[in-house]
């Protein structure tokens, strides 16, 4: 049976887990408290680069969230989650790929403000939402009538960008008009994958604590 390591919190974790439950697959959860959990001998032993997630499929590891799930997609083809145009397959790459590289990094920079820590440095807020304001606008642009990216049925760029953007819209952040993401984003939440996988109001204060702490003077973080 597949086997996921992952954090529940983490959204590089959930794209996989929901990409899992969407393809109907038979997999075994387990838990990496990100405590220390991720450094121990047994974990290394699977992902020298110490992260999560990692799947692992009959003895071989597949690590970075991105790999695994072009690893589903390539062994697990039904039901299949990437268009077979050139032009929407550059869609669903655009998306999951800017996901990542630009809009993860800037949620990132808000995730205190977001989660109601005080002094953040207003600069790099400012420049933060002018990044995310540029991502999300650019997805605006990409989606058409059709309900998903590119495609009629749910594709990679779903679980990759819709395990970011639902967090960030449900702030009370500038983002300006875009109407047809948010649409998109209540289309998805609404489905089975993505509230089994929800993070709970006790994960949220677990991280809550474990930022806080991180953020202590007293951390010498």
């Amino acid at each position: 049976m597949l086997k996921l390591y992952h954090a529940p919190i983490s959204p590089n974790s959930r794209r996989v887990w929901i990409t899992l439950l969407e393809k109907g697959l038979a997999f075994e959860l387990i838990e990496v408290k990100l405590h220390g959990d991720q450094f121990t001998p047994e974990f290394l032993a699977i992902n020298p680069f110490h992260h999560i997630p990692v799947l692992v499929d009959d003895g071989f590891n597949v690590v970075e969230s991105l790999a695994i799930l072009d690893y589903l997609e390539a062994k697990y083809p039904a039901p299949a989650m990437l268009p077979q145009t050139a032009h929407d397959l550059a869609i669903v790459r655009m998306v999951e790929l800017t996901a990542v590289n630009e809009l993860l990094p800037a949620a990132t920079v808000l995730a205190p403000i977001i989660l109601g820590f005080p002094g953040a440095n207003a600069e790099q807020i400012e420049q933060a939402i002018q990044k995310v304001s540029t991502v999300l606008n650019f997805y605006e642009g990409l989606l058409d009538e059709r309900p998903f990216f590119g495609s009629e049925t749910l594709t990679l760029a779903e679980p990759v960008a819709g395990t970011v953007i639902p967090w960030l819209l449900g702030g009370s952040l500038p983002l300006g008009e875009i109407p047809k993401l948010k649409a998109w984003c209540d289309r998805i939440q609404s489905r089975s994958a993505w509230q089994t996988t929800q993070a709970t109001p006790e994960m949220v204060e677990e991280l809550k604590t474990f930022m806080a702490a991180r953020m202590s003077p007293a951390s010498g973080s």
